[in-house]
């Protein structure tokens, strides 16, 4: 049987899409993602300065690093990460999306390779140093060749840092229906329940591509403080951190 290489589901795109313009208000629809960034930042920036052993008491640590943001959506990750040296090229297969990121670091004089399209619209021969795949994985089809497309772009002990939700009952109650139909923390229908991955299938994912699981770490909301922090625990929001053999 040949293999299925269309990993592009048209519905996430055109959702995403309409949300174009929503990506830099930090009190728009992906609030939630501007209030849990900086944790998602923080464990990448210093994984990596830490792997790589990067000067981090430059201004600019990550110089010399290749970064692939899989999914990049308006840049949030990309333009960080480029402001602290690093070659960044950020993927998309939403043209909204991708304009939207584009005038951003336009306007914020910020050097960034945008792509519109998905991980095979790049030049099979480029290799990175850090792949980003965060919060992707749930919004794909086929992602057994997604997720092999991901870990072939990374160079020899590159490493890869994942995102997504767990598929647990918690995750269905609070992730899902209380995040966008109570709390309206994102908007109606982000996701499907159905296609959260759990930590061990992650794990399956990255191992079948010749990587080894370094760090596992849980991303949980406190609604009382309503602040995000990084935990052991994985019921819903999770982050992985592996590396190429």
């Amino acid at each position: 049987m040949s293999e299925i290489k269309n990993t592009i589901n048209t519905e996430e795109i055109n959702k995403f899409s309409r949300l174009a313009d929503e990506w830099w208000k930090a009190e728009g629809k992906f609030k939630t993602l501007h209030k849990f960034n900086p944790i998602r930042l923080k464990f990448i920036i210093d994984q990596t300065i830490t792997i790589f052993k990067c000067d981090e008491k430059s201004d600019q640590p990550l110089k010399g690093i290749k970064i692939l943001d899989i999914g990049c959506g308006g840049g949030l990750l990309s333009e960080p990460l480029a402001r602290l040296g690093a070659s960044v090229t950020g993927v998309d297969a939403a043209e909204n999306n991708i304009k939207a990121a584009s005038i951003h670091a336009l306007n914020e004089n910020i050097n960034i390779n945008y792509i519109n399209g998905d991980i095979d619209s790049l030049d099979p021969l480029e290799k990175f140093d850090v792949i980003l795949n965060m919060e992707v994985i749930e919004h794909v089809d086929n992602t057994d060749y997604f997720m092999k497309s991901c870990c072939s772009r990374a160079n020899k002990n590159g490493i890869i840092f994942m995102a997504t939700i767990n598929r647990t009952l918690f995750s269905l109650v609070f992730a899902k229906y209380m995040a966008e139909y109570v709390l309206g923390f994102l908007p109606k229908g982000t996701h499907d329940w159905n296609k959260f991955l759990s930590p061990e299938e992650i794990y399956s994912f990255l191992l079948k591509n010749d990587f080894n699981v370094l760090e596992t770490l849980g991303v949980n909301f406190n609604p009382i403080k309503n602040s995000w922090s990084i935990s052991r625990s994985t019921p819903a929001n999770f982050m992985v951190l592996g590396q190429k053999n």
